[in-house]
């Protein structure tokens, strides 16, 4: 199994069990030290529904992005630093909520690009 397809099935599997939902689409490119990955429908029925209106654009967002950090900086998920042979160091996160589309770039202490 490529690397990628491993990560990416991680990073699924977190997202749903935080969620309800994991995204639809899902891909990640390693350069040197970091995996970046977007998302694509990532939102449960009632997220998308609450985002209806501004306000709810925001909460959606804060939910989305603040959570996942909280998430990782507790407890990186299982299997993720021995896939990429290296200690995560760092997660950087953001989700568009009107695209339904979420980014993240996870830093880690040495090059994963190779392997």
């Amino acid at each position: 199994m490529k690397k990628e397809v491993a990560f990416n099935d991680i990073i699924r599997k977190v997202r749903k069990d935080t969620f309800g939902k994991g995204p639809e689409r899902i891909h990640t490119t390693f350069v040197e030290n970091m995996a970046i990955t977007r998302m694509h429908g990532n939102f449960t029925p009632t997220e998308k529904f609450i985002a209806q209106s501004e306000d709810g654009k925001k909460m959606v967002h804060s939910a989305r992005t603040h959570m996942i950090k909280e998430l990782y900086k507790s407890q990186v998920p299982e299997g993720l630093e021995e896939l990429c042979g290296s200690k995560l160091i760092h997660l950087f996160t953001d989700i568009k909520v009107e695209e339904d589309m979420a980014v993240s770039v996870f830093m880690f202490e040495k090059n994963i690009e190779q392997g």
